[in-house]
């Protein structure tokens, strides 16, 4: 089974005040803890989509084995990311059973989690497999291929979780719901910090 991890790090985290992704959480940034977790799914390709604050992350943040790619529409919304990213994949004619969408502001999303999604995967090749919210679904997902040309289409910022609510049908998840805490304000950062 391969997998592509798109990464998604675009936005502009106006909210923050500050460039969110080069917070520090248990003394790495945001973003490097996104991608350590991400690394320790085998058999991966990971591509991390950056655009409001490319350069001053890429000037910190070192790929190691990852593809940086710059999403220049990133104010049309997340689905602008993900459209990029598969269009990455696409034209380096990179190999993969499914596209595993992951947020890079969800640090307190536990490797085991995404271990436990993958594993999942590896049993329904067919099937989504998306987040337990509880009530819903969300983000992190793995898509199947199947499932591609449909995921080019959609738009806003809200283009993948609405996907989700449409294809329902398609979508199974772990039966641990997971703290899918989104960091997008400093009191959050402080409360999360603060929870650790």
């Amino acid at each position: 089974m391969q997998l592509a991890i798109l990464i998604l790090a675009a936005g502009k985290a106006s909210r923050m005040g500050a460039v969110k992704l080069l917070l520090k959480v248990k003394g790495t940034t945001l973003l490097e803890n996104a991608i350590a977790n991400s690394k320790k799914i085998k058999n991966t390709a990971v591509v991390c989509v950056l655009g409001a604050h490319a350069s001053e992350i890429k000037e910190t943040i070192s790929p190691k084995s990852i593809a940086f790619i710059i999403n220049k529409n990133y104010a049309q919304g997340l689905s602008s990311s993900i459209i990029a990213g598969i269009k990455y994949l696409q034209k380096q004619g990179i190999q993969f059973d499914g596209i595993f969408i992951q947020l890079a502001d969800q640090p307190a999303i536990e490797p085991a989690y995404y271990q436990e999604m993958t594993s999942l995967f590896s049993k329904e090749k067919t099937k989504i497999i998306a987040a337990n919210y509880g009530d819903n679904y969300g983000v992190p997902a793995i898509f199947p291929k199947k499932f591609i040309n449909n995921l080019l289409k959609i738009s806003g910022d809200k283009g993948a979780k609405e996907f989700l609510q449409k294809n329902k049908k398609e979508v199974i998840s772990p039966q641990v719901t997971v703290n899918l805490l989104d960091i997008d304000t400093p009191e959050e950062y402080n409360n999360y910090l603060n929870s650790l």
